[in-house]
């Protein structure tokens, strides 16, 4: 396999033109990404390591939102497809237990390597110095094995992305999920995925970045909020920079803030976090 210097990925991501379909980009690199995985550690090995691990339960995401006065999820994301490197010298045994100790709720972490520059690892590397608060495992899960591979790192839910899978793929998925004592964040962005709420995720994430486009707009949140059913727990993703924007989305019925790129984008994110938090 070529390896390609990282400075030419970085100049190769920076220069995607946003009319481009990154998230089917994406899609297609990661089933073939999945395969692999498959012939490095076979489904029935990591089928064998996942029961060994079952009876110990993962902190609840949803119920710690639904409990917290702020709802921040607060997320550890290095990179992006549209931006490149946004902290690429952060450490995933720092800045998520800094995110722990300045009062995030709960924590998302990237896992995609190639367009996110994350790592399974990482999870395990928080929860090995002391995050004890839910973690979201974040990264285009498009195959079951994937759900497997969040439980074996400490993930406490995962994301499902209706804009990549078809409602019986994310009926499916959403199941095998339960089954593992994993929750489910399902991600919604326009009106017409909101079908997907039928499904009775554990929580319904807005997305006000157009994934496709990386078009960001938070009034996303506002529009479909009331289309979502009453009971939901529901979570707003992506270009939330202000407090006030979470007062106001909370007033708008939201129990979870997803925000990354506002505190790595720092030089201490954990304190960026917890001056955040004091405005909110």
């Amino acid at each position: 396999m070529n390896i390609v210097p990282i400075d030419t990925i970085v100049t190769i991501v920076t220069i995607i033109p946003i009319t481009m379909d990154i998230l089917q980009e994406i899609v297609a690199h990661k089933r073939i990404e999945v395969e692999r995985f498959k012939q490095v550690l076979s489904e029935q090995e990591i089928h064998r390591r996942v029961e060994t691990i079952l009876d110990f339960s993962v902190p609840s995401m949803s119920k710690a939102l639904k409990e917290s006065e702020t709802g921040i999820i607060a997320e550890f994301k290095r990179r992006s497809p549209s931006k490149g490197w946004i902290k690429e010298e952060g450490k995933a045994e720092v800045i998520p237990l800094s995110y722990q100790k300045n009062g995030a709720t709960a924590l998302s972490i990237l896992t995609d390597e190639k367009y996110f520059g994350g790592k399974d690892e990482f999870i395990r590397m928080a929860r090995h110095t002391g995050v004890q608060i839910p973690i979201l495992y974040k990264n285009f899960i498009i195959d079951e094995y994937q759900l497997f591979q969040a439980r074996l790192c400490g993930a406490s839910a995962v994301l499902l992305i209706a804009a990549d899978l078809t409602k019986e793929e994310c009926k499916t998925l959403l199941h095998t999920a339960h089954e593992l004592g994993l929750e489910v964040l399902l991600e919604m962005h326009s009106e017409k995925e909101l079908e997907y709420a039928e499904l009775e995720p554990d929580m319904c994430g807005i997305n006000n970045r157009n994934l496709g486009s990386f078009i960001t707009d938070v009034q996303n949140s506002f529009r479909l909020s009331a289309l979502l059913p009453e009971d939901a727990v529901k979570v707003s993703e992506s270009g939330i920079s202000h407090p006030q924007t979470v007062r106001e989305l909370r007033e708008a019925g939201f129990r979870g803030f997803l925000i990354g790129e506002n505190f790595m984008k720092t030089s201490d994110p954990g304190k960026a976090l917890l001056d955040f938090i004091q405005q909110i």
